[in-house]
C-alpha cells in the first residue's frame, strides 16, 4: 500500500491511497499521522485502518503529480506540530558514499576517518536479530518545517557553498503512548546537502546538513527494503544532464535496518510519546561526486523501485550578500 497527502484549493488536507492512475480519498482522515495514531489506539495495522476508510471518491493522479491541478501534493507525512518531528539521518552506509567522502577529505592512498566508519559498519553493523551492533554515523537536519513536497524547490541559501541532491530512502516513525518507536512506512527522499562546505573540513558535515529536504511523493507502508534499485538524475532546461543507477536496501548497506533504528531510538529523548521522526538511511551516489555543479532551476529526480512515482524538486539558489544576523538582548 502507498499513501499520499494532498490539499484542495481551500487548503483542506486529505489522505489518499494510490491505485494505479488514480488516488482514492480516505474518508474522515486529514493526515497520515492521524491515521497512524488511530491504528495505534485500536491496536490494528495501518493498512487495515486505511482500507476501512477508503471512500468512493477518486482523483486522476497525473495532473496532480504534474502540478497542473487545484489539488497539490504535500509531503506524504507531516506532524500537526512540525517542531515535534525530528529530521535526522545516517551517512556512510553505502560504499559509493564512503568513497565520495574519502575523496573529499583525504589522500586516496590512506584510509580516512569516514572510510573507517564505513568499514566499522561492515564489520559490526549486521548483528544477529535482537543484538546490538556497532553505532553508525548520525546527523541532525532540523525539524518538520524543513521538509518539502514533490515539486517544491529545495533552497541553497546565500551562505552555502552549493546545494546538491542526495537520493535516499527515509523511514517515517511515530512514538506511541508507551514511548515505543513505531515505523509508519518509508518514502523516497532527497536529503539535499552542501557538499562544498562539507569538503572544506569534515567537521563542517554537521552544518552542511542544515538545509531543506524533500520526501515522497508517496509513503510506502511496510515496503520490501531488502534490495531496492533506482535511478537519480539532474535535468537542466528540460534535458537530462546527468543520470546514474543507484541501489539501496539492506543488501547494499553496511548496517541492518534494525541496527540503525536501535541506535537512533536508544536515546530517551527520541522516544517521547506523540513525536514523529523522519530518518534518512544514506545515499548510494550523487551528482557532486561526478563533478556536477547544480544551477538555479535544475531539477533533481529520484526514483526507487516499489516506492511510487519519482520525486522531483527544482533547486533554487539564493543570490546576494549574506546578511548578518544580530542577536539582541531581551
Amino acid at each position: 500500500m502507498r499513501l499520499v497527502q494532498l490539499k484542495d484549493a481551500s487548503g483542506a488536507t486529505r489522505v489518499a491511497a494510490v491505485e494505479g492512475e488514480r488516488l482514492r480519498l480516505l474518508d474522515g482522515c486529514g493526515s497520515v499521522y492521524e491515521l497512524a495514531r488511530e491504528a495505534l489506539a485500536e491496536g490494528r495495522a495501518l493498512r487495515e485502518v486505511a482500507r476501512e476508510r477508503a471512500g468512493s471518491e477518486t482523483l486522476e493522479y497525473d495532473p496532480i503529480y504534474r502540478l497542473e491541478s487545484e489539488w497539490r501534493l504535500l509531503a506524504p507525512f507531516t506532524h500537526p506540530e512540525p517542531a515535534r518531528c525530528l529530521v535526522t539521518g545516517t551517512g556512510l552506509t553505502h560504499k559509493a558514499s564512503a568513497d565520495n567522502r574519502q575523496a573529499m577529505h583525504h589522500n586516496p592512498a590512506e584510509i580516512s576517518d569516514s572510510m573507517r566508519m564505513y568499514l566499522m559498519g561492515l564489520e559490526g553493523g549486521h548483528p544477529a536479530p535482537g543484538k546490538v551492533g556497532i553505532s553508525p554515523e548520525w546527523f541532525y537536519k532540523g525539524c518538520g518545517t524543513i521538509v518539502r513536497a514533490h515539486g517544491e524547490p529545495l533552497v541553497s541559501p546565500v551562505f552555502a557553498g552549493d546545494g546538491g541532491e542526495e537520493p535516499e530512502i527515509a523511514g517515517v516513525y511515530v512514538i506511541d503512548d508507551a514511548g515505543r518507536p513505531r515505523r509508519v512506512g518509508m518514502a523516497m527522499s532527497n536529503e539535499f546537502s552542501d557538499h562544498v562546505t562539507e569538503k572544506k573540513n569534515y567537521l563542517y558535515l554537521a552544518c552542511s546538513k542544515l538545509r531543506t529536504c524533500s520526501l515522497g511523493p508517496e509513503l510506502a507502508v511496510d515496503p520490501d527494503f531488502s534490495d531496492v534499485p533506482g535511478t537519480v538524475s539532474v535535468e537542466r532546461g528540460g534535458t537530462v544532464l546527468w543520470s546514474q543507477p543507484i541501489a539501496s536496501g539492506e543488501a547494499h548497506m553496511s548496517h541492518t535496518l534494525a541496527n540503525l533504528e536501535h541506535h537512533h531510538f536508544k536515546y530517551e529523548a527520541h522516544r517521547r510519546p506523540g513525536d514523529a521522526h523522519i530518518y534518512f538511511f544514506g545515499a548510494d551516489a550523487f551528482s557532486y561526486g561526478a563533478g556536477l555543479v547544480l544551477q538555479d532551476g535544475d531539477v533533481m529526480e529520484i526514483a526507487f523501485q516499489g516506492f511510487g512515482r519519482p520525486l522531483r524538486n527544482p533547486i533554487r539558489v539564493e543570490k546576494g550578500p549574506e546578511e548578518f544576523v544580530e542577536v539582541l538582548p531581551v
